[in-house]
Protein backbone atom coordinates (compact mmCIF):
# COMPACT_ATOMS: atom_id res chain seq x y z
CA UNK A 1 0.00 0.00 0.00
CA UNK A 2 1.35 3.68 -1.29
CA UNK A 3 0.29 6.34 0.99
CA UNK A 4 0.82 9.75 -0.84
CA UNK A 5 0.12 13.04 1.36
CA UNK A 6 -0.77 16.07 -0.53
CA UNK A 7 -0.42 18.65 1.98
CA UNK A 8 -0.56 22.51 1.81
CA UNK A 9 -2.47 26.09 3.47
CA UNK A 10 -6.19 26.37 3.46
CA UNK A 11 -7.60 27.26 0.10
CA UNK A 12 -4.01 26.01 -1.66
CA UNK A 13 -6.34 23.94 -4.21
CA UNK A 14 -5.56 20.48 -2.88
CA UNK A 15 -9.09 19.14 -3.44
CA UNK A 16 -9.20 19.89 -7.13
CA UNK A 17 -5.23 18.35 -7.22
CA UNK A 18 -6.21 15.09 -5.59
CA UNK A 19 -9.21 15.03 -7.42
CA UNK A 20 -7.56 15.14 -10.89
CA UNK A 21 -4.58 12.92 -9.60
CA UNK A 22 -7.39 10.23 -7.97
CA UNK A 23 -9.51 10.08 -11.37
CA UNK A 24 -6.00 9.33 -13.72
CA UNK A 25 -4.82 7.05 -10.72
CA UNK A 26 -8.16 5.09 -11.30
CA UNK A 27 -8.22 4.93 -14.87
CA UNK A 28 -5.02 4.02 -15.23
CA UNK A 29 -6.70 0.44 -13.12
CA UNK A 30 -5.36 1.26 -9.80
CA UNK A 31 -7.38 0.71 -6.32
CA UNK A 32 -7.91 4.02 -4.50
CA UNK A 33 -8.74 5.10 -1.70
CA UNK A 34 -8.80 8.74 -0.26
CA UNK A 35 -9.07 9.85 3.52
CA UNK A 36 -10.15 13.47 3.58
CA UNK A 37 -9.54 15.71 7.03
CA UNK A 38 -10.88 18.85 7.90
CA UNK A 39 -10.64 20.20 11.12
CA UNK A 40 -14.66 21.37 11.24
CA UNK A 41 -17.22 19.35 12.82
CA UNK A 42 -18.77 18.87 9.04
CA UNK A 43 -17.11 17.73 5.83
CA UNK A 44 -17.27 19.14 2.21
CA UNK A 45 -14.24 17.72 0.36
CA UNK A 46 -15.40 13.93 0.86
CA UNK A 47 -18.44 14.79 -1.11
CA UNK A 48 -16.58 16.51 -3.51
CA UNK A 49 -14.19 13.69 -3.79
CA UNK A 50 -16.38 10.67 -4.07
CA UNK A 51 -16.86 8.54 -7.17
CA UNK A 52 -18.43 4.93 -7.43
CA UNK A 53 -14.54 3.28 -7.62
CA UNK A 54 -12.75 5.51 -5.57
CA UNK A 55 -13.13 4.82 -1.80
CA UNK A 56 -13.53 8.07 0.25
CA UNK A 57 -13.13 8.63 4.03
CA UNK A 58 -13.34 11.63 5.95
CA UNK A 59 -11.76 12.39 9.06
CA UNK A 60 -13.37 15.20 10.92
CA UNK A 61 -13.23 17.44 14.15
CA UNK A 62 -9.30 18.17 14.35
CA UNK A 63 -6.12 17.23 12.53
CA UNK A 64 -4.29 14.11 11.99
CA UNK A 65 -1.27 14.94 12.57
CA UNK A 66 -2.33 15.43 16.13
CA UNK A 67 -5.31 14.98 17.54
CA UNK A 68 -6.80 12.30 15.68
CA UNK A 69 -3.70 10.43 14.93
CA UNK A 70 -5.94 7.25 16.77
CA UNK A 71 -8.76 7.76 13.78
CA UNK A 72 -6.28 8.05 11.75
CA UNK A 73 -5.05 4.23 12.08
CA UNK A 74 -8.12 2.97 12.86
CA UNK A 75 -8.91 4.21 9.17
CA UNK A 76 -5.88 2.91 7.85
CA UNK A 77 -6.37 -0.42 9.38
CA UNK A 78 -9.71 -0.51 8.03
CA UNK A 79 -9.01 0.02 4.32
CA UNK A 80 -6.17 -1.95 4.21
CA UNK A 81 -8.01 -5.53 5.39
CA UNK A 82 -11.56 -4.42 3.84
CA UNK A 83 -10.79 -2.38 0.68
CA UNK A 84 -7.24 -3.34 -0.13
CA UNK A 85 -6.46 0.01 -1.70
CA UNK A 86 -2.98 0.31 -3.96
CA UNK A 87 -2.67 3.91 -3.17
CA UNK A 88 -4.01 5.94 -0.66
CA UNK A 89 -4.40 9.94 -0.71
CA UNK A 90 -4.48 11.82 2.09
CA UNK A 91 -5.20 15.05 1.70
CA UNK A 92 -4.86 16.58 5.66
CA UNK A 93 -6.31 19.85 6.77
CA UNK A 94 -4.58 23.31 5.91
CA UNK A 95 -2.71 23.74 9.08
CA UNK A 96 -1.28 20.02 9.09
CA UNK A 97 2.28 19.30 9.43
CA UNK A 98 3.07 16.47 6.78
CA UNK A 99 6.12 15.30 7.86
CA UNK A 100 4.61 14.06 10.96
CA UNK A 101 1.85 12.57 9.53
CA UNK A 102 4.46 10.33 7.70
CA UNK A 103 5.91 9.75 11.00
CA UNK A 104 2.53 8.10 13.06
CA UNK A 105 1.82 6.08 9.81
CA UNK A 106 5.22 4.43 9.70
CA UNK A 107 5.17 3.14 13.58
CA UNK A 108 1.27 1.84 12.86
CA UNK A 109 2.39 -1.70 11.70
CA UNK A 110 0.80 -1.34 8.44
CA UNK A 111 2.17 -4.05 6.22
CA UNK A 112 4.13 -3.37 2.54
CA UNK A 113 4.07 -0.09 3.01
CA UNK A 114 5.48 2.71 1.14
CA UNK A 115 5.27 6.42 0.65
CA UNK A 116 5.04 8.92 -2.03
CA UNK A 117 7.19 12.41 -1.93
CA UNK A 118 5.42 14.15 0.19
CA UNK A 119 3.63 17.12 -1.53
CA UNK A 120 2.96 20.87 0.09
CA UNK A 121 0.63 22.56 -2.28
CA UNK A 122 0.84 26.51 -2.15
CA UNK A 123 -1.31 29.58 -3.48
CA UNK A 124 1.34 31.79 -4.44
CA UNK A 125 -1.31 34.48 -3.99
CA UNK A 126 -2.38 34.36 -0.69
CA UNK A 127 0.72 35.71 1.23
CA UNK A 128 3.67 38.09 1.49
CA UNK A 129 6.79 36.99 -0.84
CA UNK A 130 9.09 37.31 1.86
CA UNK A 131 10.28 34.26 3.93
CA UNK A 132 9.59 36.00 7.11
CA UNK A 133 6.41 37.00 6.21
CA UNK A 134 4.99 33.38 6.35
CA UNK A 135 3.29 32.33 9.41
CA UNK A 136 5.67 29.57 11.71
CA UNK A 137 2.94 26.44 10.77
CA UNK A 138 2.60 27.56 6.98
CA UNK A 139 6.80 27.42 6.85
CA UNK A 140 7.24 23.75 8.52
CA UNK A 141 4.47 22.79 5.83
CA UNK A 142 7.10 23.87 3.01
CA UNK A 143 10.19 22.95 5.17
CA UNK A 144 8.44 19.38 5.31
CA UNK A 145 7.70 18.83 1.21
CA UNK A 146 10.11 16.92 -1.02
CA UNK A 147 7.84 18.68 -3.40
CA UNK A 148 6.33 22.26 -3.41
CA UNK A 149 3.74 22.60 -6.11
CA UNK A 150 3.07 26.71 -6.74
CA UNK A 151 -0.87 26.58 -8.11
CA UNK A 152 -2.80 28.68 -9.39
CA UNK A 153 -0.15 29.97 -12.50
CA UNK A 154 -3.39 30.83 -14.62
CA UNK A 155 -4.86 33.03 -12.45
CA UNK A 156 -1.55 34.83 -10.47
CA UNK A 157 1.09 37.30 -12.08
CA UNK A 158 4.11 36.40 -12.85
CA UNK A 159 5.96 38.34 -10.80
CA UNK A 160 4.23 36.70 -7.89
CA UNK A 161 5.00 33.70 -9.04
CA UNK A 162 8.26 33.83 -9.69
CA UNK A 163 8.99 35.72 -6.32
CA UNK A 164 7.11 32.80 -4.36
CA UNK A 165 9.41 30.19 -6.10
CA UNK A 166 12.38 32.28 -4.43
CA UNK A 167 10.93 32.37 -1.25
CA UNK A 168 10.52 28.79 -1.48
CA UNK A 169 13.25 27.84 -2.22
CA UNK A 170 14.70 29.93 0.69
CA UNK A 171 12.96 27.94 2.74
CA UNK A 172 13.71 24.64 1.67
CA UNK A 173 16.16 24.06 -1.09
CA UNK A 174 16.11 20.57 -1.18
CA UNK A 175 12.71 20.36 -2.38
CA UNK A 176 11.67 19.87 -6.35
CA UNK A 177 9.58 23.06 -7.05
CA UNK A 178 6.47 22.74 -10.00
CA UNK A 179 4.44 25.51 -10.85
CA UNK A 180 1.17 24.21 -12.50
CA UNK A 181 -2.55 24.43 -12.29
CA UNK A 182 -4.55 22.02 -11.09
CA UNK A 183 -7.96 23.17 -12.25
CA UNK A 184 -6.36 23.59 -16.32
CA UNK A 185 -4.45 20.07 -15.20
CA UNK A 186 -2.06 21.40 -17.19
CA UNK A 187 1.79 20.20 -18.73
CA UNK A 188 3.27 20.54 -15.48
CA UNK A 189 0.45 19.22 -13.19
CA UNK A 190 0.69 16.46 -15.14
CA UNK A 191 4.56 16.35 -14.35
CA UNK A 192 2.95 15.78 -10.93
CA UNK A 193 2.35 12.50 -11.30
CA UNK A 194 5.21 11.48 -12.49
CA UNK A 195 7.34 12.79 -9.71
CA UNK A 196 4.95 11.29 -7.32
CA UNK A 197 5.50 7.85 -8.81
CA UNK A 198 8.77 7.47 -7.24
CA UNK A 199 9.65 6.63 -3.75
CA UNK A 200 9.51 9.68 -0.78
CA UNK A 201 12.38 9.95 1.29
CA UNK A 202 11.82 10.30 5.13
CA UNK A 203 13.80 13.02 6.94
CA UNK A 204 14.91 13.21 10.39
CA UNK A 205 12.14 12.88 13.16
CA UNK A 206 10.95 16.52 14.60
CA UNK A 207 9.49 17.29 17.85
CA UNK A 208 5.97 16.49 17.74
CA UNK A 209 3.68 19.96 17.70
CA UNK A 210 -0.17 20.89 18.19
CA UNK A 211 -0.83 21.94 14.61
CA UNK A 212 -4.25 23.83 15.79
CA UNK A 213 -2.55 25.30 18.64
CA UNK A 214 0.12 26.95 16.59
CA UNK A 215 -1.63 27.91 14.00
CA UNK A 216 -4.01 29.92 16.21
CA UNK A 217 -6.47 28.66 13.82
CA UNK A 218 -10.55 28.95 14.64
CA UNK A 219 -13.31 26.33 13.35
CA UNK A 220 -16.66 26.35 12.66
CA UNK A 221 -18.95 24.14 10.79
CA UNK A 222 -22.64 23.75 10.28
CA UNK A 223 -25.51 22.12 8.23
CA UNK A 224 -28.66 23.27 7.12
CA UNK A 225 -31.20 20.93 5.75
CA UNK A 226 -34.54 21.85 3.93
CA UNK A 227 -37.93 19.61 2.87
CA UNK A 228 -38.82 21.79 0.36
CA UNK A 229 -36.66 24.18 -1.82
CA UNK A 230 -37.47 25.73 -4.75
CA UNK A 231 -34.91 27.97 -5.91
CA UNK A 232 -33.22 27.97 -9.27
CA UNK A 233 -29.41 27.87 -10.21
CA UNK A 234 -29.41 31.35 -10.91
CA UNK A 235 -31.10 31.89 -7.04
CA UNK A 236 -28.98 29.46 -5.49
CA UNK A 237 -25.60 30.96 -7.26
CA UNK A 238 -26.32 33.94 -5.41
CA UNK A 239 -27.11 32.82 -2.09
CA UNK A 240 -23.79 31.35 -2.05
CA UNK A 241 -22.28 34.53 -3.34
CA UNK A 242 -24.35 36.98 -1.11
CA UNK A 243 -23.32 35.05 1.88
CA UNK A 244 -19.42 34.64 1.23
CA UNK A 245 -19.48 38.23 0.85
CA UNK A 246 -21.31 38.97 3.56
CA UNK A 247 -19.43 36.51 5.86
CA UNK A 248 -15.92 37.80 4.45
CA UNK A 249 -16.46 41.44 5.45
CA UNK A 250 -17.96 40.58 8.65
CA UNK A 251 -14.73 38.57 9.73
CA UNK A 252 -12.63 41.14 8.33
CA UNK A 253 -13.85 43.98 10.55
CA UNK A 254 -12.16 41.87 12.96
CA UNK A 255 -9.19 40.92 11.74
CA UNK A 256 -8.49 42.76 8.53
CA UNK A 257 -5.71 40.68 7.44
CA UNK A 258 -7.20 36.96 8.02
CA UNK A 259 -6.56 34.45 5.97
CA UNK A 260 -8.40 30.74 6.01
CA UNK A 261 -10.98 29.26 4.23
CA UNK A 262 -15.07 30.03 4.07
CA UNK A 263 -16.65 26.85 1.95
CA UNK A 264 -19.93 26.71 1.47
CA UNK A 265 -22.00 23.82 -0.36
CA UNK A 266 -25.78 24.06 -1.55
CA UNK A 267 -27.23 20.99 -2.52
CA UNK A 268 -30.84 20.79 -4.33
CA UNK A 269 -32.50 18.58 -6.61
CA UNK A 270 -30.90 18.68 -9.70
CA UNK A 271 -27.61 20.48 -9.25
CA UNK A 272 -24.94 21.82 -6.57
CA UNK A 273 -23.33 25.09 -6.16
CA UNK A 274 -20.09 25.25 -4.20
CA UNK A 275 -18.52 28.35 -3.06
CA UNK A 276 -15.37 29.61 -1.13
CA UNK A 277 -13.49 32.63 -0.10
CA UNK A 278 -9.64 32.21 1.46
CA UNK A 279 -8.88 35.85 2.93
CA UNK A 280 -10.11 39.47 3.10
CA UNK A 281 -8.75 40.46 -0.33
CA UNK A 282 -10.35 37.74 -2.08
CA UNK A 283 -13.83 37.57 -4.58
CA UNK A 284 -15.70 34.57 -3.25
CA UNK A 285 -15.05 31.96 -6.32
CA UNK A 286 -18.29 29.78 -6.91
CA UNK A 287 -18.85 26.88 -9.41
CA UNK A 288 -22.20 25.63 -10.90
CA UNK A 289 -22.41 21.55 -11.09
CA UNK A 290 -24.85 20.06 -12.35
CA UNK A 291 -26.06 16.75 -10.46
CA UNK A 292 -28.71 14.76 -8.84
CA UNK A 293 -28.95 14.84 -4.90
CA UNK A 294 -31.26 12.96 -2.42
CA UNK A 295 -30.62 15.66 0.24
CA UNK A 296 -31.58 19.36 -0.27
CA UNK A 297 -29.06 21.07 2.27
CA UNK A 298 -26.22 23.68 3.12
CA UNK A 299 -23.17 23.07 4.02
CA UNK A 300 -20.50 25.72 5.70
CA UNK A 301 -16.92 24.92 7.14
CA UNK A 302 -14.83 28.09 8.32
CA UNK A 303 -11.13 27.91 9.47
CA UNK A 304 -10.39 31.69 10.21
CA UNK A 305 -6.86 32.84 11.58
CA UNK A 306 -6.79 35.06 14.92
CA UNK A 307 -10.63 35.35 15.21
CA UNK A 308 -12.40 33.81 18.57
CA UNK A 309 -14.63 30.47 17.76
CA UNK A 310 -17.37 31.98 19.53
CA UNK A 311 -17.36 35.15 17.45
CA UNK A 312 -16.77 32.85 14.03
CA UNK A 313 -19.82 31.18 15.14
CA UNK A 314 -21.95 34.23 15.61
CA UNK A 315 -20.86 35.18 11.88
CA UNK A 316 -21.89 32.23 10.12
CA UNK A 317 -24.84 31.47 11.29
CA UNK A 318 -26.33 34.66 11.74
CA UNK A 319 -25.25 35.01 8.10
CA UNK A 320 -26.52 32.11 6.33
CA UNK A 321 -29.65 32.13 8.73
CA UNK A 322 -30.01 36.10 7.09
CA UNK A 323 -29.89 34.96 3.69
CA UNK A 324 -31.95 31.35 3.68
CA UNK A 325 -34.76 33.52 5.44
CA UNK A 326 -35.01 36.22 3.12
CA UNK A 327 -34.76 33.34 0.34
CA UNK A 328 -38.04 32.15 2.36
CA UNK A 329 -36.68 28.82 2.80
CA UNK A 330 -37.49 26.70 5.66
CA UNK A 331 -34.40 25.11 7.37
CA UNK A 332 -33.55 22.90 10.14
CA UNK A 333 -30.02 23.79 11.42
CA UNK A 334 -27.65 20.53 12.40
CA UNK A 335 -24.71 20.58 14.57
CA UNK A 336 -22.35 17.29 14.93
CA UNK A 337 -20.77 18.02 17.72
CA UNK A 338 -24.10 18.55 19.21
CA UNK A 339 -25.96 15.69 18.19
CA UNK A 340 -29.19 17.65 17.97
CA UNK A 341 -31.47 19.41 15.33
CA UNK A 342 -31.46 22.99 16.69
CA UNK A 343 -35.37 24.51 17.00
CA UNK A 344 -35.57 27.37 14.66
CA UNK A 345 -38.69 29.44 13.56
CA UNK A 346 -40.69 26.87 15.30
CA UNK A 347 -39.20 23.42 14.03
CA UNK A 348 -39.02 20.84 16.19
CA UNK A 349 -35.92 19.93 17.95
CA UNK A 350 -35.00 16.54 18.18
CA UNK A 351 -32.60 13.61 18.30
CA UNK A 352 -30.41 12.42 15.58
CA UNK A 353 -28.03 10.27 14.40
CA UNK A 354 -25.16 11.06 12.34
Amino acid sequence: MKVMIIGGFLGSGKTTAIQKISRQLSDAGKRIAIIVNEIGEIGLDGDTLKSPDIKTEELTSGCICCTLKISMQYTLQTLEEEFRPEIVIIEPTGIAFPGQIREEIEIMGLSELSFAPIVTIVDPGRFGTEAKEIPRFIETQVKEAEILGINKVDIAPAEIVMATEQMLTELNPEAKILKFSAKLGDEQFENLLAHLSVPGTAKPPQEKQNSIEISEVSAHSVLYTFKVCSLNPEKGRFLIEESLQTIRDRVEEMNPEFIGHIKLSLKLPDFMVKGSVTSSEETPQVEFIPRKNEKFELRLLSAITKVPKDRLRNIVESTLEAKLKESDISFEKKELHHGTLTKIDGLMKKKVSY
